[in-house]
């Protein structure tokens, strides 16, 4: 029997359907508005479209390989490429050899579906995040399962607590910067407390998740630091709090995600230390960024539309319900997300073959004109309609959503009451084509 080649995704060749540019780093180099003008004409003229791949000099073709990919503009492809999983995978797939006695391929699976080429030196088995079922199903429940409700309102009273605690640090301290003194501590501290990391350690643990996330900040990094050694520091300080509290579990469970962890079997064995360090990681980042960029996105809007934080705050119990939708629209902190083709297959009347990776991009479909009117505006009273700030639903849709949505009522309830006059500066915005991030937001309080 002959072994079948390995099977090399984003290789097949397209005809490039549009002249707009989304690949280079000058178009990710500027602001949020003005992408968006480039993605409202794809999303009026070419809502699916192929592009060149995303150019970086330190990934070139002749290295990475991949041909180009394809773009998903509006919101209704967005949420039919997330809700169809087996037909877009968030593993790229690799046909290694056959199986035993049969000529059908042995499916390998290797990296996630980045926008951004990978280096294929980097090629590594995929985290819960890229995961598809059964295995996703497994590896979610072994968090899902924490999540009784005894637990969630423990939670709630924790972030509540955590939020009074980090306003109140900055009510009446003059200039600070918004970022590290509040959007930033809150989601960490949420995070080592839903983990069930004690008090004692929970500094430890948010800081260095936080420098694992931040890792090529200067204002982060070390002067004289080799970035990479100094993401590796971070990665073993979370790894060892979190191991050393997962074996303790082992022997004392508590209520708490680790002691979900600790417990919990794949076909019958425990997860190992590798892959419980690598599913605190992901906790830690994916954790992070969706709350930390919608508290400091929804700060600034707020800041600059005073009418909107006056009508939040004259009812703030009735009407935050409807505001935090908007809060996470308008921000969209996770700009894009990629899957691969697993067959070829018909999306938005373009032609996608098998192993085509194809970019759904969240930042454009939450500025969908055929779903919200005049979309650039911050809205709170807005007609309805289901965003993508976490995805476009299925089996991949964000756990974490109910919890950043707590963080976010309670942060905002904190802020509207005890800090009125806070005042918002300039933003310093991240340069990023994965995250709509902002790097340091002066304010004053």
């Amino acid at each position: 029997m002959t072994a079948i080649q390995p099977f090399k995704p984003f290789r097949t060749q397209h005809a490039f359907t549009t002249e707009e540019d989304i690949s280079s780093p000058s178009f990710w180099a500027q602001t949020f508005d003005e992408r968006d003008e480039t993605f409202a004409r794809l999303r009026g003229d070419a809502p699916v479209s192929w592009h060149p791949p995303f150019v970086d000099p330190l990934v070139p073709p002749e290295v990475h390989g991949e041909v180009g990919f394809w773009a998903v503009t509006r919101a209704a492809d967005i949420k039919h490429v997330s809700m169809n999983n087996e037909q877009f995978s968030s593993q790229t797939l690799v046909e290694a050899a056959t199986k035993p006695g049969s000529n059908e391929p042995s499916l390998t699976y290797y990296h996630p579906v980045p926008l951004k080429p990978q280096h294929p030196d980097l090629d590594q088995p995929p985290t819960f995040l890229e995961m598809d079922p059964p295995q996703h199903t497994q590896y979610r429940q072994a968090i899902s399962r924490a999540f009784t409700p005894r637990y969630i309102r423990l939670m709630e009273e924790k972030i509540h607590k955590r939020a009074a605690e980090i306003v109140g640090r900055v009510a009446g301290a003059g200039d600070f910067d918004f970022v590290a003194e509040v959007s930033g501590r809150l989601p960490m501290l949420t995070i080592a407390d839903m983990l069930g990391v004690p008090d004692s350690l929970s500094e430890d643990f948010a800081r260095a998740a936080n420098n694992f996330i931040g890792a090529s900040d200067p204002d982060i990094l070390p002067p004289g630091a080799d970035p990479l050694a100094f993401t590796f520091e971070q990665i073993t300080i979370v790894r060892e709090i979190g191991i050393d509290l997962v074996h303790s579990r082992r022997k004392h469970p508590a209520e708490d995600v680790l002691s979900s962890l600790a417990t919990y079997t794949v076909d019958g064995q425990p997860l190992s230390d590798d892959e419980i360090s690598a599913m605190l990681l992901l906790l830690a980042v994916a954790g992070n960024d969706t709350t930390k960029q919608t508290t400091s996105h929804t700060a600034l809007a707020l800041d600059r539309n005073p009418e909107q934080r006056a009508w939040l705050a004259a009812d703030f119990d009735a009407r935050i319900g409807r505001s935090l939708d908007e809060f996470l629209r308008y921000a969209s902190p996770v700009l894009e997300f990629g899957r691969m083709a697993t067959e070829d297959v018909v999306l938005g009347g373009q032609q996608v073959s098998r192993g085509d990776k194809v970019v759904m991009f969240y930042c454009s479909g939450n500025r969908d004109e055929s779903l919200f009117a005049d979309p650039g505006r911050f809205d709170l009273q807005r007609e309805q309609h289901p965003n993508v700030a976490f995805g476009g639903g299925g089996v991949h849709y964000c756990l974490g959503s109910n919890l950043a949505k707590m963080q976010l009522r309670a942060i905002f309830a904190e802020l509207l009451t005890k800090l009125p006059g806070l005042g918002i500066g300039d933003p310093e915005y991240l340069a990023s084509e994965f995250i709509h991030g902002i790097r340091k937001l002066p304010a004053s309080a």
